[in-house]
């Protein structure tokens, strides 16, 4: 994909449409752990079931699409820009949280807020291990990281980075297609 760039107008809206689609993200989970602490800390069952299904509401309606399009948003910036998607530490750490936080919202934080409800709607108390906790804390700690990480930059190039570097000043071609 070496030479397919994102024109300006597409590479602002896709920059756009990816800070929007993150900070959705961040606030679900921001919103998903305070749902979680009202459903862990109070005496009654009407909230903690008003809680669990409001968890349910945004885990199975809103967070998936919301990860799916910050991901898909991210990995069209990273290789229509010069950025690149294995070039600079930051972006490639940010796609793999970013794969890996999708990941755990199908397989371990949905699961947990259904399995909640259902034990909830059944008249039994949360289920033991934090389910409904857990995976907010994780996903925000995630999120909240890869905000710093975007907005510091740190840790440099990679190592392809460097030889894709050397080689543009080298005036020669930098090999395999850029990823």
């Amino acid at each position: 994909m070496d030479g397919v760039r994102l024109d300006r107008p597409a590479r602002r809206a896709f920059l756009v449409v990816h800070v929007v689609a993150s900070a959705g993200w961040l606030g679900l989970s921001a919103g998903l752990l305070a749902l979680g602490v009202a459903a862990n800390t109070t005496g009654s069952p009407a909230t903690v079931e008003a809680a669990v299904r409001s968890m349910q509401l945004f885990a199975d309606r809103l967070l998936l699409p919301i990860a799916l399009l910050t991901l898909v948003s991210g990995l069209v910036l990273a290789l229509g820009t010069p950025w690149g998607l294995a070039r600079h530490r930051w972006v490639w750490t940010k796609f793999w949280l970013t794969l890996a936080t999708t990941t755990a919202t199908v397989f371990a934080l949905r699961p947990g807020v259904n399995d909640a409800v259902a034990a909830v709607s059944a008249g039994h108390a949360l289920p033991d291990g934090g389910d409904v906790l857990t995976g907010p804390v994780v996903s925000l700690s995630a999120y909240v990281f890869m905000t710093a990480i975007s907005v510091l930059k740190p840790w440099g190039t990679t190592r392809r980075g460097r030889r894709l570097r050397e080689a543009a000043r080298k005036g020669r071609p930098a090999g395999p297609a850029r990823v």
